[in-house]
């Protein structure tokens, strides 16, 4: 071979290996579609991106490849600006997703690749196909729930373990009143309270809600948009009223709540879309209490007692959350048009990747 032919050899075989690490590069180089906010409005700055870079886990962090993620209405606060807390935008919304590890950072300890599992936190955003969530925040999914159902544990049951228990330190043989129980928090409430020995009252504004609700742990369920409900539910205590309720809805409820307590008894805000008028003299009369609900203050020894509570439901097989409607990704701005507009909750609402 002459030395010309082995110069051009040599030439193109580097340039062959040149292309194959360009190859391998672009291999390893992931990306994903996720839903991006870029400023705070209404539903449709949810944008759908189908070229966001793939984000890795850092020290006691996982990466799970999503497989659904919980659609919460804290979310459609937080995404139109009028929410306490705000994200640096752009952000990507999402906290329950439910899914499997792919990789674990340093310090991780409890989890693997090939874990199922779901979240009540992420670090990354769960409208994605890939998020992160420090390991505290991941728990591990039995194999008796599937992943949509995964994905409608994390803010319900949490939320509502720690208003029943945290909060309104529901005893059993206490009667508790869940005004919404329909949603996501309210199913789970009812399941929980129902579990716990309480005796459980339920409202919901569809038949189909009515239903859910009575199959999911309620004692007795009454139609919302029905007039005379409340006086229904004074004769279901015989006049006592009940000890604690836990209120999807406050501006609108209640004022009628605070009327509706035996002595001592709690109303527990869990969701509220503007103000209203009370008159305070309703809680001296039966030395009542309002207290509110926010998940993002629990401690680590409330949350890990939550988890325990939540994963002895789960294994007792009383905890099995009700998915509602579903939506693909490229939906999710439809998704939060309608968890806010719907005519009635019936249970929680999911996308799926």
């Amino acid at each position: 071979m002459s030395t010309a032919a082995a110069l051009v050899r040599t030439r193109i075989s580097k340039s062959q290996e040149s292309s194959k690490s360009s190859v391998c590069a672009m291999a390893t180089c992931k990306v994903m579609r996720a839903i991006r906010v870029s400023e705070f409005g209404g539903p449709s700055v949810l944008k759908l991106c189908s070229d966001l870079p793939v984000p890795t886990p850092g020290q006691k962090q996982v990466q799970i490849r999503v497989h659904a993620c919980g659609v919460n209405p804290v979310e459609t606060y937080i995404r139109s600006g009028s929410y306490a807390r705000k994200p640096n935008l752009p952000y990507t919304p999402g906290s329950d997703v439910a899914g499997v590890v792919e990789a674990v950072g340093d310090g991780v300890h409890f989890l693997q690749a090939g874990d199922r599992v779901f979240t009540t936190a992420t670090e990354s955003g769960g409208y994605a196909e890939y998020t992160i969530a420090s390991e505290g925040s991941v728990h591990k999914l039995p194999d008796s729930l599937d992943y949509k159902q995964g994905a409608a544990i994390g803010i319900p049951y949490f939320t509502a373990y720690r208003a029943l228990f945290h909060k309104a330190h529901a005893k059993p043989g206490e009667t508790v009143l869940i005004h919404g129980a329909s949603g996501g928090v309210g199913v789970a409430a009812c399941q929980l309270a129902r579990a716990f020995g309480l005796r459980v009252l339920g409202t919901a504004g569809t038949p189909e809600g009515l239903k859910l609700v009575l199959n999911n742990g309620a004692h007795m369920a009454f139609n919302h948009r029905e007039k005379g409900y409340l006086d229904q539910i004074q004769m279901a205590t015989e006049g006592k009223g009940v000890n604690v309720i836990i209120e999807m809805l406050s501006n609108v409820n209640l004022s009628n709540d605070l009327k509706r307590l035996d002595f001592g008894g709690r109303v527990i805000i869990v969701g509220c879309r503007g103000p209203i008028e009370i008159n305070p003299r309703d809680t001296m009369t039966k030395e009542s209490s309002i207290i509110g609900v926010a998940l993002f203050y629990a401690t680590k020894e409330e949350t890990a007692e939550a988890a325990a509570a939540l994963v002895a439901g789960m294994e007792a097989g009383w905890l099995k959350p009700v998915v509602g409607p579903e939506y693909t990704l490229d939906k999710a701005a439809q998704a939060h048009e309608d968890i806010i507009n719907s005519s009635g909750a019936s249970g929680k609402m999911v996308l799926t990747m």
